[in-house]
């Protein structure tokens, strides 16, 4: 079985952007995209947590509070911390702040500035080393 080696190269951190409002969604994506980071895509928590599910490599969960369905983003901070312990979490809003159990994550209240997001999660999740094949 041939070992596995770091590779110099970095690799992009991947996002899971948590957005209801498609337009708010694909122009924050769009951005985030061109400030060199790999972006997911989900309109729900329901929707977050499934492509979760899968295992697929996510740095950075950027979830908005207020999502339609059964969960908002609080909710998914919670199972969050449950399932995926090591995996930051910044939410955002714009007239809820995170309850008391979730005072401790990264808060962005809306309106907020794209640039701004994408500096966070550059620092949050930051490039890292990509595996050889």
């Amino acid at each position: 079985m041939p070992k596995l080696e770091r590779s110099l190269e970095p690799r992009a951190p991947r996002i899971l952007v948590v957005e209801d409002d498609t337009f708010v969604r694909i122009a924050l994506c769009e951005d985030l995209r061109e400030a060199g980071l790999a972006v997911v895509e989900a309109a729900s928590a329901e929707e977050a947590l499934s492509y979760l599910s899968v295992g697929e490599r996510i740095d950075l969960v950027f979830t908005d509070i207020q999502l339609p369905g059964r969960l908002d983003g609080i909710a998914l901070a919670r199972q969050l911390r449950t399932r995926h312990p090591a995996l930051p979490v910044v939410l955002t809003s714009g007239n809820t702040v995170p309850p008391g159990d979730l005072e401790d994550s990264l808060f962005i209240p809306k309106p907020y500035d794209h640039r701004h997001v994408a500096e966070i999660a550059l620092e949050v999740a930051g490039p890292k080393p990509r595996e050889a094949e």
